[in-house]
């Protein structure tokens, strides 16, 4: 794994508090499990029908029917719970999920996601996602700060497809971390070396810097 993405995914365990209920999304997020304290008692939830996910399983132990909502092998924990997409996505709505950590193509100022597809390329379907970022009490997505052409992710207005409108609470890249408050985007934090100018330098959007900004260590 790259260090920029071992930096991000360490940089969102932060945002889970023990006794909560997490939804984590596909790709860079489903990494963040990794990281969670043991001694801490999070509830993963995937909302193709499982409460209580457990560790990777160990090579050669698979259980086919195991799967997360990014179809990779899991295992459960004692007390996990099954239950059908219906009342999985009731959870989901119903405000029942403390925090969900999505990836993302494209972050708005405004907190405005675009994460499910890109017009042109075949996609199964739009997934949970767009009910998580409405349902759950929490919306954090991590993500690179730039594509691969060196473009800013962090956008004015998004291009792709919205998942949300205004439904962002914090985001982290590679570069940053930000929060969106009623007074705008709002640099809290910066990653690594980067400084106020580099990452201006390579965000499209508008925000202002918070007088306690600080450096995630």
């Amino acid at each position: 794994m790259k260090d920029t993405r071992l930096a991000i995914i360490k940089r969102a365990v932060k945002e889970i508090k023990d006794g909560m209920n997490v939804n984590l999304g596909i790709g860079m997020p489903t990494l963040v499990a990794n990281e969670i304290p043991a001694d801490f008692n999070v509830l993963l939830q995937s909302e193709n029908g499982l409460l209580g996910i457990g560790p990777y399983p160990v090579e050669g132990e698979e259980d086919p029917d195991l799967i997360n909502a990014g179809k990779e092998t899991i295992t459960t924990i004692p007390g996990s719970s099954f239950f059908d997409s219906a009342e999985s996505f009731a959870m989901i709505r119903g405000g029942h999920i403390d925090l969900a950590i999505l990836g993302g193509m494209e972050v708005a100022e405004n907190g405005d996601l675009a994460n499910w597809m890109i017009p042109g390329k075949m996609v199964k379907g739009m997934g949970g996602a767009m009910d998580l970022v409405n349902g759950a009490k929490r919306v954090i997505v991590v993500m690179d700060h730039v594509n691969k052409h060196g473009e800013s992710k962090v956008k004015k207005e998004c291009m792709l497809p919205l998942t949300g409108q205004a439904v962002v609470n914090r985001l982290i890249t590679d570069l940053a971390v930000f929060d969106f408050t009623e007074h705008g985007m709002v640099l809290i934090e910066t990653m690594g070396d980067a400084t106020v100018h580099d990452i201006r330098e390579k965000t499209e959007a508008e925000f202002t810097v918070s007088p306690e900004l600080a450096e995630v260590k």
